[in-house]
C-alpha cells in the first residue's frame, strides 16, 4: 500500500512546530477567484516559502483539469499541472511560524487525499487550521460583504457570533473542504472555515472586494502581521472596474436594482430572501439581456 512519502514532496518539514494552517482552494470553493487571491496575497506579502506538495498523477483526470503548458524567453516548453502546494512562514519573535496550502479540488480519491493533507500538517506541528473560501449568492455588490461561518475552536465560534460573521447551517453537496476538515479533526487539529459571499452576477475576477474582506477578518482572527495596503488599492480599483460595467449595462442595473430592494427589506424582517426566488429573477434577467427585450 502506498505511503506518504509516495504522494507527497517535501524538500524539509519545519524546523519549528507551525501550529496554525491557513487553506483556500481553487475551483468549487473559490468563487471569483477570492479565497485564492487572498492567500496569495498574504502568503507574498509575508514571504512564504515553499517546502510541500502533493503530486497531482494520482488526484486529478487530467483530461478534465489540464495541464498549462507556458513558454520561457529561450523557447523551452513547460507544463503547470494542477497544484497542491505548501508553504511555510517563519513567524516572528512574538508570533509562531504558519503554514499557507493553496490547494487545487482533486476528482479522485477524496479520502486519500484527505488523509495525506492531515498528515502534513499533523508532522508539522500544527494545532489550528483555517479555511477561506468563497461562494456565489444573491447578495448586492452595493451592500457590507457577507461572510459566513463556523469553527470547532470555542473562541473563535465565540468571536464569530459577536461579529460580521454569520454561523453556516449549509447542508448538501460537498467540496474537498469537508473531508479536509473532518482528517484534521480525528487528528486532534482544529478547524475554521470562513466563507465570503460574492455577488452571483459579477463576473470579474479576482473579486478584490470579498478578498480584502477575507484577508481583515483572517489578519484579526490570527494576528498576522500583514500590511493590508496594497489589497486595498486592488480592492479599490476592482469596485470602479464593476462600476463602470454596470454604467454601460441597463438591463443589469434595474436587475440590481431590484435585488438591493429585496436585500434591504430581507434584512429589515431579519431574514434572508428565498434563494429560489432570486434564482428565478437572476433567470429572468439573463433571458431579457440574450434577447435585447423586455422579457414579456
Amino acid at each position: 500500500m502506498p505511503s506518504f512519502d509516495d504522494y507527497v514532496i517535501v524538500s524539509q518539514f519545519p524546523e519549528q512546530p507551525a501550529e496554525l494552517m491557513v487553506v483556500a482552494f481553487r475551483g468549487w470553493p473559490d468563487a471569483g477567484d477570492a479565497a485564492t487571491a487572498t492567500l496569495n496575497y498574504m502568503m507574498n506579502a509575508l514571504g512564504a516559502v515553499k517546502f510541500a506538495e502533493i503530486d497531482p498523477e494520482e488526484f486529478f483526470n487530467f483530461a478534465q483539469e489540464r495541464p498549462r503548458s507556458t513558454r520561457s524567453k529561450d523557447g523551452a516548453r513547460h507544463l503547470q499541472w494542477p497544484a497542491n502546494e505548501f508553504y511555510l512562514w517563519p513567524g516572528t519573535e512574538t508570533a509562531s511560524p504558519a503554514v499557507f496550502y493553496l490547494g487545487t479540488e482533486p476528482h479522485l480519491r477524496w479520502r486519500t487525499f484527505s488523509s495525506l493533507v492531515g498528515d502534513l500538517a499533523k508532522r508539522c506541528g500544527v494545532k489550528s487550521a483555517v479555511h477561506l473560501g468563497a461562494l456565489l449568492d444573491a447578495v448586492p455588490h452595493t451592500r457590507a460583504v457577507k461572510y459566513s461561518g463556523s469553527s470547532t475552536n470555542r473562541q473563535i465560534q465565540a468571536a464569530f457570533e459577536g461579529s460580521n460573521v454569520r454561523t453556516s447551517n449549509y447542508q448538501g453537496p460537498s467540496g474537498i473542504t469537508v473531508p479536509v476538515s473532518e482528517s484534521l479533526a480525528a487528528r486532534g487539529i482544529s478547524y475554521t472555515s470562513l466563507w465570503g459571499h460574492v455577488s452571483h452576477y459579477l463576473r470579474a475576477t479576482p473579486n478584490f472586494r470579498v478578498g480584502l474582506g477575507l484577508a481583515s477578518n483572517l489578519k484579526d482572527m490570527l494576528q498576522l502581521p500583514v500590511d493590508l495596503a496594497q489589497l486595498t488599492v486592488m480592492a479599490d480599483a476592482f469596485d470602479k472596474e464593476v462600476q463602470k460595467v454596470i454604467a454601460e449595462d441597463e438591463q443589469l442595473g434595474k436587475y440590481i436594482a431590484t435585488l438591493e430592494e429585496r436585500y434591504d427589506a430581507a434584512i429589515d424582517a431579519a431574514e434572508m430572501p428565498d434563494p429560489d426566488d432570486l434564482v428565478r429573477e437572476l433567470e429572468r434577467f439573463l433571458r431579457t439581456e440574450r434577447m435585447g427585450g423586455s422579457g414579456d
